[in-house]
């Protein structure tokens, strides 16, 4: 009888788990695909090739021009904006179809996200592999994704604007922040379907205190990269390119030129740049000492192995950021270090899950992942 009992009790959990998990590696592999798209983005950006596709067509461009027609029709409407008047001027169909496939690429793999997300969680919701909460919240997500198209658009707009080669600093702010968002939602809900029947480990006071160093890194490495959106969108980088020095001096001159102040943090090169720096060395600091207490305070399993990722991708970004400053951001580093800021948000993220993991039990995940069990009683 008490091995009928156990049986009863803890089949739920094998079966939970059995379910959980292709929809865990389904997300992972979603955040895998917005890793790639992130980079993409970033080499539509450095390579001035954002710009090149003058239509929003969320259906019908996902087909290429199939004609020379449609070829010289689409680049006489990219010689109507100030990009190829004061950037581009004269350099011909030819050069016009290296920068356009970039972007085509970026918009279609956008696309092929969207159709990776929906068939998916169609799949996974009439085979009952999810639970209402779960599909609802995917649902959000999916939304939103859809709604991130919309504000890549918005922000390739303002590209068009007269005397402007470039979009927006602050709509390619908002553009990155939305797009990490839904990385950080969409890989955190696959960390947590994956655990999905393990015990939490029982914590220590050293381990509560640790949960909250990796919070405070989590948000120093947020911050960080919001602030490598304004270097992005102000073209920061080309500037000021020794270290740790800036012309000279560890605080530039200039620094507060612009009034009020404030406008300083968002459109002053010298101030942006030297914001980040400085937010960089103290995320780097952050994680360095959270790496340490957690080591020497003795943890162990996926929370130690977080730790060691997010010490080595904090330091591996930091020094890719010197090095991509130094060389004044070829197209290939600089995509790399937006790249990497992903690894490192993952990192801080898969930490600040493992710490949490490491609290009391709770009672049931079954909010999260409720199947209908009706061969189970």
């Amino acid at each position: 009888m008490p091995l009928d009992v156990t049986f009863s009790l803890a089949l739920p959990n094998v079966v939970r788990r059995q379910q959980a998990r292709p929809v865990a590696v389904w997300l992972f592999g979603m955040c895998a695909m917005l890793l790639v798209m992130v980079s993409l983005g970033g080499a539509t950006r450095l390579t001035g090739s954002g710009l090149s596709i003058m239509e929003w067509k969320p259906l019908m461009g996902a087909l290429p021009p199939l004609s020379d027609t449609e070829w010289q029709r689409l680049y006489r409407l990219y010689q109507q904006i100030p990009q190829y008047a004061l950037v581009n001027q004269g350099f011909g169909l030819a050069g016009f179809k290296h920068i356009f496939w970039l972007e085509w690429t970026h918009r279609l793999w956008g696309r092929l996200i969207g159709l990776a997300f929906l068939g998916p969680l169609v799949w996974f919701a009439l085979g009952g592999a999810i639970g209402r909460r779960l599909a609802w919240r995917l649902g959000l997500l999916f939304l939103l994704g859809g709604l991130q198209g919309a504000i890549g658009w918005f922000m390739v707009a303002s590209g068009f604007a007269a005397d402007s080669t470039a979009v927006s600093p602050y709509r390619l702010v908002v553009h990155l922040v939305m797009a990490l968002s839904l990385y950080a939602a969409i890989f955190w809900t696959a960390l947590t379907l994956w655990q999905e029947g393990v015990a939490p480990a029982p914590a220590g006071e050293r381990i509560r205190g640790l949960r909250a160093l990796i919070a405070g890194t989590c948000c120093a490495v947020a911050v960080t990269i919001v602030a490598g959106g304004f270097v992005a969108g102000l073209h920061a980088g080309l500037t000021y390119n020794s270290f740790p020095l800036m012309d000279g001096s560890l605080v530039p001159a200039g620094i507060a030129q612009l009034q009020p102040f404030v406008r300083n943090m968002t459109e002053n090169v010298a101030t942006v740049q030297f914001d980040h720096r400085l937010l960089a060395t103290v995320t780097a600091l952050l994680a360095s000492a959270t790496l340490v207490v957690g080591l020497r305070g003795g943890v162990a399993g996926r929370l130690r192995t977080a730790l060691l990722a997010l010490g080595l991708a904090v330091l591996g970004q930091y020094a890719l950021g010197v090095t991509t400053l130094l060389w004044v951001v070829p197209p290939a580093l600089g995509t790399m270090h937006q790249a990497m800021a992903v690894l490192v948000l993952t990192a801080a993220l898969a930490a600040l899950h493992a710490g949490r993991s490491q609290a009391a039990a709770p009672a049931s995940h079954a909010t999260i992942l409720a199947p209908v069990f009706k061969d189970v009683r």
